[in-house]
């Protein structure tokens, strides 16, 4: 059984990884195997498509993908019909391309992004200007959390983007695309905080900047004094150990966490259900951790 995810340079997939191993250790008698895998790079889209595209031909008796290109995944599983369960993890398809999939097992994004909006607004009552990151233009688990951000911020749903609703307006040049590239998100942040220097308020709707914690230490250490003061407010998604220390030395203001160990733990367990012919709910969530300076809870140090 296949969990295929974005790409093995991202270390939010790894934990996906982890939890994989995990369900190996605790099934040694089963006769399926747990099988992680990923184009080397999460800007791969061409290649996560091949790698369904040569998993399904060697015959796997399931799969788990989180696609990074929602359409052109679904456009080849169109082509391909596989014989095979499919499933989504951490990642769906488009909503009109859920058929082709049995189960999704993951974030409920869309919520993931009102979590954010109510961190913002908690912080920034007044509202103010405002910079989303994304990651990649046609991921639909990043594109749901934007839509729940704006939609929370705004009051009312298919907000494309913020011009003054509740007081907020994004800033020209934002959004702003990762392509899921850690190194990109970084100097993207950096490059904000230059130009906009008044910036009220940076979202991280991934948490790729996050995750080189070298890097990131040294854009925020050129407006620590702002977001000390919470003059600059940084909400951010995912709750991976560096990220973790980030929020604990004051680099962002609240964390809203996915799960992932779990997505990998839990993805086998139901692959095997859907082999088996076993009814499985057709959207499966994985939960959501909110961390913040008055609650820190989940990221409170150990």
């Amino acid at each position: 059984m296949a969990i295929v995810v974005k790409g093995l340079d991202n270390p939010f997939f790894e934990q996906i990884n982890l939890g994989c191993q995990d369900w190996a250790k605790n099934n040694p008698d089963s006769e399926y195997e747990c099988l992680y895998t990923g184009p080397a790079s999460s800007a791969d889209e061409a290649g996560q498509v091949q790698l369904v595209d040569d998993l399904i031909a060697k015959g796997v008796a399931a799969i788990a993908i989180s696609p990074s290109n929602a359409a052109a995944m679904a456009n080849r599983l169109k082509e391909i019909a596989p014989k095979m369960p499919v499933m989504t993890v951490d990642a769906d398809l488009s909503e009109g391309d859920r058929a082709l999939r049995s189960a999704y097992l993951g974030t409920d994004n869309y919520l993931m992004g009102v979590k954010m909006a109510e961190q913002a607004t908690r912080l920034k009552p007044k509202g103010g200007t405002v910079c989303l990151q994304l990651g990649n233009v046609a991921a639909d688990n990043i594109n749901a959390r934007a839509a729940g951000f704006r939609d929370t911020i705004a009051g009312t749903k298919g907000i494309d983007r913020l011009t003054g609703q509740s007081g907020w307006s994004e800033i020209e040049g934002c959004p702003v695309f990762t392509n899921d590239q850690i190194d990109l998100a970084n100097q993207q942040m950096a490059d904000v905080f230059t130009s906009k220097p008044d910036l009220d308020a940076f979202i991280l709707i991934g948490g790729w900047a996050q995750f080189a914690p070298q890097a990131y230490a040294q854009v925020t250490d050129q407006v620590m004094d702002r977001l000390k003061s919470n003059d600059l407010i940084i909400v951010a998604g995912d709750t991976l150990p560096p990220q973790v220390q980030a929020f604990n030395e004051g680099r962002s203001h609240a964390q809203v966490g996915q799960r992932p160990f779990e997505m990998g733990q839990r993805s086998p367990d139901v692959m095997i259900q859907l082999i088996k012919g076993e009814k499985v709910e057709d959207t499966i969530y994985t939960g959501l951790d909110v961390c913040t300076r008055e609650e820190p809870g989940f990221c409170a140090p150990k």
